[in-house]
């Protein structure tokens, strides 16, 4: 049977909204409730809180352990590096990326993906949630022998930091596939923005869960979707925020990484 373990990325070091992951939601820290939501997910058989060897980071360390799950210390900026060896120290055949500032993960949702991945093994390299969801639930699901891949050959900034850039920009090398959608005809949530990047993102969050969430209960997408849509002034909390700054951030440094590699190349 393939050992199924989901690595979740965290760290204080966030350039936007420094120490979120360890900011109050409902009376416990962010990363608990993304940790306590993975612990839901039936198809996962270990959990890993991937962070970094700052000091700053102890205490995302202290707070796993204390939430009775695995860590792993590696690389700040290299984050497929991170994943690469905390998938590695923990013998993981399929890994489950996650990221702590995703406190609406669903981990039914989540659990459909790796089902699906797993029904259809050998047919898809990659896989993540359908078209049409809201982002934030992010859930991405590969072998180790494609994460090894990607260690081997990603070299741009934006394939180190952010993980899968190099997996799913090669569709000509990987596999790539989605989970088949449930989604009604014409519902689109895809500009629903429910990751924590800023703070319009926590206050978001938090008027979620102060309406939503129950001590040892979980509550789950289409939760979140009838909320909105009875209260839909909490989408003007966070209006406009997409989730992807960070990731354009890193595009636009791969371009100064070209540009000197072209002017190395050129001295040559």
């Amino acid at each position: 049977m393939k050992k199924v373990v989901a690595i979740i990325q965290a760290r204080m070091g966030s350039t936007r909204l420094p120490g979120k992951v360890l900011m109050d939601i409902a009376g416990k820290p962010m990363l608990w409730h993304v940790i306590e939501r993975v612990k839901r997910c039936k198809k996962v058989a270990s959990i890993v809180v991937a962070t970094t060897t700052k000091e700053e980071d102890k205490a995302v360390i202290e707070l796993a352990k204390k939430c009775g799950v695995e860590t792993f210390a590696g690389s700040e900026e290299d984050v497929l590096d991170r994943y690469y060896q905390a998938a590695k120290k923990f013998n993981a055949d399929i890994i489950v990326r996650i990221t702590a500032d995703c406190p609406l993960i669903d981990p039914e949702v989540t659990d459909k993906i790796i089902r699906y991945f797993i029904e259809n093994f050998g047919k898809f390299d990659h896989f993540g949630p359908p078209k049409g969801y809201p982002e934030g639930l992010d859930t991405e699901v590969f072998t180790f022998q494609v994460l090894e891949k990607a260690w081997l050959e990603a070299k741009k900034p934006s394939e180190r930091e952010h993980v899968t850039p190099y997996i799913w920009s090669n569709p000509d090398m990987f596999k790539l596939g989605k989970l088949p959608s449930d989604l009604k005809e014409g519902e689109d949530y895809s500009h629903l923005h429910w990751s924590v990047d800023e703070e319009r993102d926590l206050q978001f969050v938090r008027e979620v869960y102060k309406r939503l969430y129950r001590e040892g209960e979980i509550f789950h997408m289409r939760d979140v979707l009838n909320l909105l849509h009875e209260h839909p002034e909490l989408l003007e909390i966070n209006k406009g925020l997409t989730g992807y700054e960070g990731y354009m951030k890193s595009l636009k440094e791969d371009e100064e990484f070209l540009k000197k590699k072209n002017e190395r190349a050129r001295t040559l």
